[in-house]
């Protein structure tokens, strides 16, 4: 498997941004699913995958590696 070209030469900054917009991304899908589980039909059927501590762990790793990793590539 080959890797592309944009992050073959990427720098940690441009990394780490990446992967901060990848946990972003895990946390809206996390907030869409807890939004899913509370308006279902049946309320006695209930999930077992704790949506919200998901989401606030993926946005708090996504808004710190983004809060490292945008000073660093304003900067060059």
């Amino acid at each position: 498997m080959h890797e592309p070209q944009f992050l073959l030469f990427a720098s940690d900054a441009e990394l780490l941004a990446v992967w901060g917009g990848v946990f972003l991304l895990l946390a809206g899908i996390c907030s869409f699913m807890e939004r899913r589980r509370t308006r279902r039909a049946q309320i006695n059927r209930v999930g077992w995958v704790p949506w919200t501590g998901l989401f606030l762990t993926c946005m708090v790793i996504g808004g710190g590696l983004l809060a490292i990793s945008v000073p660093a590539m304003l900067q060059g």
